[in-house]
């Protein structure tokens, strides 16, 4: 039985970019996944009961996963039989990036805290009840995994997504001049000579 390779869009994106991944994966299932949650707790319900039917009906499942999509990844699918994830540019401390924003936005936590919801002039909403989560349910990923990641990443520093790789034992590839969002042809290229590279 071939491989079947799920791919998961980051914020903005969508299930059809799992078209570039197809010539990659010659033999192999690819599909994307047109999942609706916008929370970690929601993510959780909509990924594992998604994942559950792909793995009882497939053979080997091989994650790619972006971003926002690789956080909820590692959230919802820890404990499921996936045979290898590559995650492009995730969050990978979601309580450092909400702390980030917060400073960004130049509110303190406290304030989070007492309204519940703050809305940031650079468009994300940020929530105390999402904090609370991300800090009671730290992600713990055991399935082998590699991490790429852009050199100008803005929303995690090297040093974050670094001691992440450290301590899950993922294989981290920094692409110099790379950014949070891989979409030119450099960086696509790049992208595509990493998964090649560890398969």
């Amino acid at each position: 039985m071939s491989d079947t390779i799920v791919y998961i869009h980051g914020k903005g994106g969508s299930a059809s970019e799992a078209e570039h991944y197809k010539p990659l994966f010659k033999g192999g299932n690819v599909t994307g996944f047109d999942y609706k949650a916008e929370t970690p707790w929601d993510a959780k319900k909509e990924f594992a009961a998604f994942f559950r039917e792909i793995c009882k009906e497939n053979g080997d499942v091989i994650l790619i996963a972006n971003s926002i999509g690789a956080f909820f990844s590692m959230c919802s699918l820890a404990d499921l039989p996936i045979k290898k994830a590559f995650f492009i540019s995730p969050i990978v401390n979601m309580e450092k990036l909400i702390a980030d924003m917060l400073a960004w936005s130049n509110h303190t936590e406290e304030e989070l805290r007492i309204k519940g919801k703050i809305e940031t002039d650079f468009g994300e909403t940020l929530s105390w009840e999402y904090l609370k989560y991300v800090r009671e349910n730290p992600i713990g990923w055991k399935t082998p995994a590699s991490i790429l990641y852009g050199e100008n990443d803005n929303l995690t520093s090297l040093e974050t997504v670094s001691a992440f790789s450290e301590r899950i034992g993922a294989k981290l590839t920094v692409m110099e001049n790379g950014e949070h969002w891989f979409h030119t042809k450099e960086q696509m290229d790049f992208l595509d000579s990493w998964i090649k590279g560890s398969l």
